[in-house]
This record gives C-alpha cells, sequence and structure tokens, in this order.
C-alpha cells in the first residue's frame, strides 16, 4: 500500500510543472484584449510621451493596474512599428526609454512591473533608488524567484508576464501602430522575462533580451546557487521551457565580463530557440539601463526586423578547426573588420579575461568568414564581426 501511494504521490507532483506550464501558456489568452488605461496624474507630459495606468491581472484578490510611459513618434507617416520594453533590477518605467525608441521612428511603452512608479522616494543621492509603489500594485519581485511556493497566480513572475503581454495588446490596438510590427526588449531582470515571453506571446515580432535568458539554474554564480534546486523556476518560469516556440527574430544583446549573466547559459537559450537569431555582445558595453539601451545594435535590429522581416546579419557557423576559429557571417550590410575574443581561464564567464586579437575577413560565396589562430590553453571563444558601429557575433565556443 505504501508503495502505491508513493508511486500516485510521484504520479501527482510530476503532473504539477505541466498543469502550471498550461496555465502559464494560456497567458497569452487571458491578455489578449486591450486593457483600460487611466491618465496617470502629476506626471509631466513630454512631447508626445505620457504617462498612464492600465488594468492587470488581480492579484490577493484585488485589482492591479501597471504604471507605464508611452509615446509616438513625432514624425506620423502611416502605421509605425512599435515595442514593449522592461526594466531590469532598480529600475522602473522610463521616460528616457521611450524617447529612444520614438526617435527610431517606433511607439514604445516602458512599463514598471513591481507594482511601482518613477518616484523615487529615496532621500539619500547615492545607492539605488527606491521607486514609490502605488494604490493599485501587484507583487514585487521576490528575490531570485524566491516565492515559487506560493500558488502560480501569487508569484511575481506570472504578474511581470501578464503585464508585459497586456502591455502588447495595448500598443498593438492603437489605431497609429502596425499590430504586426510590435517588439518587446527587456533589459537584465527584464531580459529574463523577455527571454521567458517571446516563447509565449507569439504576436511580437522580434524579442531582444539584453543580458538577461534563461538556463540560469546551473550559472557559476548567484544565479545557480539560488535557482540549482529551485524546481519552480526550473519547471515552469525558465525559458528553455518554452525557448523552442520562439518563432519570432531575436537579438541577444550582451558582453563577455557581465557580471550577472554567463554566456555559456546565454548560449544554452538561444541555440534551442527555434527562429533567425542575432547575436551581439559589445566589448566593454557594461552593466547598466543607459548601457543597455544606449548602444546603436537594438535599434538596427528592430529596424531590419520590420522592414525585410530579418536581422541585417547572422552567424552561419562557427567552428574549432586546427587551432584555428572559423566563423561564417551572412549580411546586409558591409562587415569592414573582425576579431577572435577568446580565453584561456575557467569558470564564471564574467570574471574571467577575454583577449581580442585580430581575424582576417574574406568574403567568400555571398557569405563572409573570419578566422583566426586559437592562443595555446583557450577554454571559451567568439568572433565579433563589425559593420561601422554595429556587432555581429558569432555563437559562443566553449573548448573541452
Amino acid at each position: 500500500m505504501r508503495v502505491l501511494y508513493c508511486l500516485l504521490l510521484a504520479i501527482t507532483l510530476g503532473a504539477e510543472p505541466d498543469t502550471d506550464r498550461k496555465v502559464v501558456l494560456g497567458l497569452v489568452d487571458t491578455c489578449a484584449q486591450a486593457p483600460k488605461t487611466y491618465e496617470a496624474e502629476g506626471f509631466k507630459s513630454d512631447g508626445m510621451v505620457h504617462a498612464i495606468f492600465y488594468d492587470a491581472l488581480p492579484y490577493g484578490g484585488k485589482p492591479t493596474r501597471v504604471f507605464a510611459w508611452i509615446g509616438l513618434p513625432a514624425n506620423l507617416a502611416g502605421k509605425v512599428p512599435g515595442i514593449v520594453v522592461v526594466h531590469g533590477g532598480g529600475g522602473t518605467a522610463f521616460k528616457e526609454w521611450v524617447k529612444k525608441w520614438n526617435e527610431q521612428g517606433f511607439a514604445a511603452i516602458s512599463i514598471a512591473v513591481e507594482g511601482q512608479t518613477d518616484v523615487n522616494v529615496k532621500k539619500e543621492a547615492k545607492g539605488q533608488p527606491v521607486w514609490a509603489r502605488h494604490p493599485f500594485s501587484g507583487p514585487a519581485r521576490d528575490g531570485t524567484f524566491a516565492d515559487t511556493k506560493l500558488p502560480l497566480k501569487e508569484q511575481w513572475m506570472y504578474h511581470a508576464l501578464a503585464d508585459t503581454m497586456l502591455a502588447n495588446s495595448l500598443l498593438r490596438s492603437l489605431p497609429e501602430v502596425d499590430p504586426t510590427k510590435v517588439g518587446v526588449m527587456g533589459i537584465s531582470w527584464g531580459g529574463v522575462i523577455t527571454s521567458t515571453v517571446i516563447g509565449l506571446d507569439g504576436r511580437f515580432a522580434f524579442g531582444i533580451p539584453t543580458y538577461g535568458c534563461g538556463h540560469l539554474f546551473d550559472a557559476e554564480n548567484h544565479w545557480g546557487a539560488a535557482l540549482h534546486d529551485n524546481a519552480g523556476y526550473k519547471e515552469v518560469w525558465d525559458g528553455m521551457n518554452y525557448a523552442d516556440r520562439v518563432k519570432m527574430p531575436v537579438l541577444w544583446l550582451s558582453w563577455p565580463q557581465d557580471a550577472h549573466f554567463p554566456l555559456a547559459c546565454q548560449a544554452e537559450n538561444y541555440r534551442k530557440a527555434t527562429g533567425p537569431r542575432m547575436v551581439s555582445l559589445i566589448s566593454k558595453m557594461g552593466h547598466s539601463h543607459q548601457s543597455g539601451w544606449n548602444p546603436p545594435d537594438s535599434y538596427a535590429f528592430a529596424k531590419s526586423v520590420v522592414e525585410t522581416g530579418k536581422p541585417w546579419g547572422s552567424s552561419t557557423s562557427a567552428v574549432t578547426d586546427n587551432g584555428r576559429a572559423i566563423a561564417t557571417f551572412a549580411s546586409t550590410k558591409p562587415l569592414d573588420r573582425a576579431l577572435l575574443i577568446s580565453t584561456i581561464d575557467h569558470g564564471f564567464t564574467g570574471k574571467r579575461q577575454w583577449v581580442e586579437t585580430p581575424a582576417s575577413l574574406a568574403n567568400r560565396g555571398g557569405g563572409t568568414i573570419v578566422s583566426a589562430t586559437l592562443p595555446p590553453g583557450t577554454t571559451a571563444w567568439y568572433v565579433n564581426a563589425y559593420a561601422d558601429k554595429l556587432t555581429l557575433t558569432s555563437d559562443y565556443q566553449e573548448l573541452k
């Protein structure tokens, strides 16, 4: 009898992740209608950019709303593409981020996914700001998926994903916006959200996970320590669970010395996604909201997708052959130089020393082949090819 009980218990527990994933997959239908919006009183508009609240999913039996900045390009000529942008840890909805996308010809909405506004209530000048929470707040993030033992609909990630999908529905509903050309970009924690939501909401035309990614349970830093034994993250929230559903073009944007997100985890995630991908690992990029939205790469990628349906460039192969790194690129822009970026160190990629070596570049058969001799003892490498100020990166390679 005890054996039968244990067997039934194992079957029951084994079914729970499947049930939870079905609920998560159903979020896109739950969030398919444009939410009701409200003017955010007391927040000064800036040209075409203004502050709003919009209805979100209930939390704790009470209605919730999301604070956001939303804006349209100053010069409207027909329907424009759009983008939902999602902040990282310590961030909020950013008016500046919306304006940057507006300047590129995109409608944009920057959302606050922890029940906050952009009013800083911290009096000290140094350190991270403390954003004021509003009366219709949903849950705030609890550490690193520390709330996964709560019921699914009480967990922060459930609401963060729903907030992002609702913002998509809202932007798509605007008469000035082309609903087939709305993408999503997230920075850091927003990148984690983006890496999951692109496998859930197929209405997005493109995705740009910046720094953040999935497959973090075996990261060799604080992510792995927090998530290695976290079944809720691994079985429900990790974007790897939905990566084979990612059909839209995706730009994976980061840098080699990021202190939070390992290159190997990012590579595991993008290799499982089935849609067109582009990788950009920008040397000395830094980790911050401004460092994530300032480079031209996200804007150039988004423009190429909404204009042509695909990224302007990609890496078609990357191999190690007789001590040489060889990467092949396809690009609609002229590639004018290339570098091999490699390391002889082990462990977490953000703490390794990365060395840049000049690489040869040759145009052959409609593609560009880049090659360079690997330094002795190389443990990992990738190649960057450059089109003026834009970075096109090969798949990351770990050597045994």
